[in-house]
């Protein structure tokens, strides 16, 4: 069985109104049946009223869930102005409406700057957040609103694609962990009318773009759906990386470090043995390589 079988990624195009949980649940069983193994996770949930990549990691490609989640993505978002709702979508209860007739594109345009660049955004009650080990939209099915820690995100770019008063379409660029209905909604309240976020499809999470997704169906009943995993080297490709030697592979199954050979200033290191397979994660410590996590033992 191919090696990206046992350790990869795939890239699903998530269908309107299913939770990432459901899409997980259901490409586990057909991984199950290719493998033996029920190790399937994600890269960073949907909600189900949103659609578009949606990056499920297999095997013992799931320890490197945190470092494809964390990179930059995009969306193209779809935001009704004139109306708030208590989940900050279209999923959610009205809570104030308003006229929002006289709001004109150039008006949206000109509140944008504001929330691009290194910013703080309050995430929204019904969100995954957990204070004080609950989950925020646990509390808000209860009934309770807490005041929530605002957080730093970075918002690269925001364009206007489209215009129908008082529906706008906006793309948006920006870091992991930006809630895109928070943003939503901050814009309702600086024009003064509300809003909501009314759809929503995320267009790229780092290397994983929609236009090279697959289809849950597709993975559901096409024999051949595994031929669409890919394998850490391909969905890594842009990130910095060494060839281990096969002494230096030695050492770092052994824990020990490894000289470092130039002077490169990144976080970690994605390490390779000569054969291609992705061996370990290395940190720097001083003039070493350490292994963080090893992948081959």
């Amino acid at each position: 069985m191919p090696d990206a079988y046992n350790m990869g990624f795939l890239n699903v195009n998530k269908p309107l109104k299913l939770t990432s949980h459901d899409v997980v649940a259901r490409v586990r069983r057909r991984y199950k049946e290719l493998t033996g193994s029920k190790k399937v996770g994600h890269a960073g949930t949907l909600d189900p009223l949103a659609t578009g990549v949606l990056v499920l990691c297999l095997g013992g490609a799931t320890r490197l869930s945190d470092y494809v989640m964390h990179t930059t993505k995009q969306y193209h978002a779809q935001i009704t102005l004139g109306q708030t709702t208590t989940t900050y979508d279209a999923e959610g209860d009205t809570v104030t409406e308003a006229d929002a007739s006289h709001i004109r594109q150039a008006d949206v345009e000109a509140v944008l700057p504001q929330f691009t660049g290194n910013i703080q955004q309050v995430p929204p009650m019904y969100s995954a957040i957990k204070v004080d080990g609950q989950k925020l939209y646990d509390l808000a099915r209860d009934g309770k609103t807490i005041e929530r820690q605002a957080r730093d995100i970075t918002i690269t770019s925001l364009k206007i694609m489209s215009w129908k008063s008082p529906i706008f379409e906006l793309d948006v660029v920006c870091s992991s962990g930006t809630y895109i209905r928070s943003l939503a909604y901050d814009i309702g309240q600086i024009l003064g009318v509300g809003a909501y976020l009314s759809g929503l499809e995320r267009v790229a999470s780092g290397n994983f773009h929609v236009d090279s997704s697959i289809t849950l169906d597709t993975i559901m009943n096409d024999d051949g759906w595994h031929e669409h995993i890919i394998s850490p080297q391909a969905a890594l490709s842009d990130r910095p990386s060494i060839i281990l030697t096969e002494e230096q592979l030695q050492l770092i199954q052994n824990g020990q470090f490894i000289a470092r050979t130039d002077n490169t200033d990144v976080e970690f290191m994605y390490a390779y043995t000569m054969a291609g397979e992705f061996a370990a994660i290395l940190t720097p410590r001083d003039e070493f390589w350490k292994p963080h996590k090893v992948f081959l033992r």
